[in-house]
């Protein structure tokens, strides 16, 4: 089964069947990824360029990785060391390394809504990596193979995302991924965290900590993004930890079998203690797995390939 997307932008409005599909290909992508030599030639002449102008470590170590255990050719782009400093601009830039002639972009950018503006611009598919505090599709989706991979299902879950969700791309991303695959998703923080239209998307809110890990089945847990906020939003790190930090003492009276998720970095000892994010109940190690056999899954997809690799015996 094909899905039916040409960009991956959001999970905003992605159908239940499409994200099925992504995960049910990553599946076997990462079994793939367990051979002796974990490569497969399946987008063998396609050419990606992976165009980040804010930071990233893990989110493009992935792609980078995840399209050469797909053997495409790739081109990283650095805003850092490219024509941007001298006044270029996002359109310019694209339509040069497009006169390359690619077929995929992968790109992060501080501004929400620029994977859309550069999808209307290309001919390219482009993947969203992260745009600003808008949407971080793949890392929506990675959690939720790990969440499907350790629980055995989404529909039905009490799935609560703890911490900064004001400023959280990969909140926004989880919420509407869940809830289209039938989770019940709760949202928990300070209220200077939380949006004002937070309820509008569907979701509840948990005046408390205690009263979400009562609650829920699983737990995400978000950093506190400093970098993207104004000051003032809550009194101090301390504090912060005290009302809202996962601690193994908090989690002993949490529902029996939580598992607990976090997309990284991490700020351990404030929003999460480290007997926490390295105990049994934490899957943070598998989403860094998960997370570059969903970029291969989305990667294929969006190149046609049909899912679970059907038909494709260079894959088997």
């Amino acid at each position: 089964m094909k899905i039916t997307l040409t960009h991956l932008l959001g999970l905003e409005g992605v159908s239940k069947q499409d994200i099925t599909t992504i995960l049910d290909t990553a599946d076997t992508f990462k079994n793939v990824l367990k051979r002796p030599i974990p490569k497969v030639p399946t987008m063998k002449g396609k050419t990606i360029v992976n165009l980040f102008f804010e930071p990233s470590t893990r989110t493009r170590f992935s792609f980078e990785l995840a399209e050469k255990r797909l053997s495409a050719d790739t081109v990283n782009f650095s805003a850092s060391s490219s024509s941007v400093l001298k006044g270029e601009t996002l359109k310019d830039t694209i339509k040069n390394i497009e006169a390359m002639r690619i077929d995929f972009v992968v790109m992060r950018h501080g501004a929400p809504g620029s994977a859309k503006y550069l999808s209307e611009c290309v001919n390219a598919s482009v993947i969203n990596a992260g745009d600003g505090a808008h949407e971080h599709p793949t890392q929506g989706l990675l959690d939720m193979m790990t969440i499907r991979e350790k629980v055995g299902r989404i529909e039905g879950l009490n799935v609560t995302i703890i911490g900064d969700i004001k400023h959280s791309r990969v909140a926004r991303s989880n919420i509407h991924g869940l809830i289209s695959m039938g989770a019940h998703v709760g949202v928990c923080g300070p209220a200077t965290l939380l949006p004002r239209d937070i309820r509008e998307l569907g979701v509840t809110v948990y005046p408390s900590l205690e009263d979400a890990l009562a609650d829920s089945d699983v737990i995400n847990v978000l950093r506190i993004q400093l970098e993207r906020q104004k000051g003032g939003q809550f009194p101090s790190l301390r504090e912060y930890r005290t009302l809202f930090g996962i601690t193994g003492e908090r989690l002993q009276h949490a529902k029996k079998g939580i598992t607990v998720l976090h997309p990284g970095p991490m700020n351990r000892g404030v929003e999460i203690d480290s007997d926490v994010a390295d105990g049994n109940a934490s899957v943070i190690l598998d989403q860094v797995t998960n997370g570059l056999a969903v970029r291969m899954a989305v990667l294929y997809l969006l190149a046609g390939g049909r899912s679970k690799m059907e038909g494709d015996s260079n894959a088997q």
